[in-house]
């Protein structure tokens, strides 16, 4: 079966000196450039981890990402990404902790839950409990104030939707920021968590069940089932332990500047590069980017 090897970082990192480490490792002389001094793939035919864990000791230290797949479907048709921390650069009820002044607590919970230390459905109803009494005009004041998009979401989602794929946005946060959040990114799919709100104060509790980790998993499933397409051709994208379960079930599950515990699960990794990587690693060269952001 062949294979392929993507090499990923930051942009005007990546030199000719890393690509020829790495197709010296994987014994090919072959390669192309998806992106100048950005990203690059070579195909090869021997064992994947020991091509990648070649590759790796052969680029030593440096700060390049390194990505093995099959080569078959590499373009995906459906990406389902996490929100906080991954298409976004905040942890949405640690913006609102801060602002109600319970940060240390609520930012302590989230740390725990993300790192896959605590149950999440338990540490999302301690956090939001923190929050009891605060008015509803917070929501608003937070998302307009504080709440941005990473660089490359819109690319990323815009590109990939050119090119026939389906997107959805699914968080273990609340529909207030995700639906906004997908509007403002592009998403064609959203959903989230209800804040209960009772004459225009957070009650401290959440309205129905908890969206969490199987939620994710769910929608990637029911989403790829819908379309027809199996799971070899989904993308998964997350940073926290919630993510995890559909991680490992798509198609190919990346783990974006992730906690380690999610980086130990993942089939790749981005620590480096920034989220076009996800664009880099279907094959996408830099001119078939639909640049928004």
């Amino acid at each position: 079966m062949e294979n392929i090897l993507t090499l990923i970082a930051a942009p005007n990192t990546l030199t000719t000196e890393h690509t020829a480490a790495a197709a010296n490792a994987l014994g090919t002389h072959t390669g192309r450039w998806l992106g100048d001094g950005e990203a690059w793939e070579a195909l090869f035919a021997s064992g994947a981890h020991k091509a990648e864990a070649a590759a790796r000791k052969a680029l030593g230290g440096a700060k390049v990402d390194v990505v093995v797949q099959p080569a078959a479907k590499q373009r995906k048709r459906l990406l389902v990404a996490d929100m906080d921390f991954t298409i976004i650069e905040q942890e949405c009820l640690d913006v609102l902790a801060e602002r109600a002044g319970v940060s240390e607590e609520v930012a302590a919970l989230t740390r725990r839950a993300m790192a896959g230390e605590i149950d999440f459905a338990f540490a999302l109803a301690e956090r939001v409990a923190l929050l009891a009494g605060q008015p509803e005009s917070l929501l608003e004041e937070v998302y307009d104030a504080e709440i941005s998009l990473r660089p490359g979401a819109r690319t990323v989602v815009a590109t990939m939707r050119a090119g026939g794929a389906t997107t959805a946005l699914v968080s273990g946060g609340f529909r207030f920021f995700t639906e906004r959040v997908a509007a403002a990114a592009g998403f064609d799919e959203v959903n989230g968590n209800n804040f209960e709100i009772e004459r225009g104060f957070l009650t401290g509790r959440i309205d129905g069940p908890v969206a969490g980790a199987q939620a994710k998993l769910d929608m990637l499933k029911s989403l790829a089932a819908q379309r027809e397409m199996p799971l070899a051709a989904t993308l998964a994208v997350g940073d926290g332990a919630n993510d995890i379960p559909m991680l490992r079930a798509a198609g190919l599950g990346v783990a974006v500047h992730a906690k380690p515990v999610v980086r130990r699960a993942a089939v790749a990794r981005l620590e480096h590069a920034g989220l076009v990587g996800l664009l880099y690693l279907q094959g996408y060269h830099r001119e078939e980017f639909v640049e928004i952001d």
